[in-house]
């Protein structure tokens, strides 16, 4: 991979990756709401339901953040675009898809 594709991945990856962190700034619903509970058993039950979705949703903003930081030392390092798993290397259209991904497609596949 030359120096110009690895750049424009370098790219799209902090941009994925400061488009996550700005969005995870915000301040969640959850912590707007007062310490008592208002409405009756199902609308709490509602904001219990929103309260884990949300959770849920920050933990899978980690795991990719995660995954975009170890491609970003990767590019760093020497190592992007090689298969973690099996050596190989991982095509330039599974890296157009998945930027942060550290396996080939057939590595993936057989991990499935």
């Amino acid at each position: 991979m030359n120096k110009r594709e690895l750049k424009k991945f370098k790219i799209a990856l902090e941009e994925k990756r400061d488009a996550i962190v700005n969005a995870t700034g915000k301040k969640p619903h959850w912590e707007n709401m007062a310490d008592t509970r208002h409405g009756d058993f199902v609308d709490q039950a509602s904001d219990d339901n929103e309260i884990h979705v949300n959770l849920k949703l920050l933990q899978t903003d980690a795991k990719l953040l995660r995954a975009i930081e170890a491609a970003i030392e990767r590019i760093e390092n020497g190592g992007y675009g090689v298969c973690a798993s099996c050596g190989g290397e991982i095509s330039l259209a599974r890296l157009n898809a998945v930027p942060w991904t550290s396996v080939c497609i057939a590595c993936k596949e057989k991990s499935a």
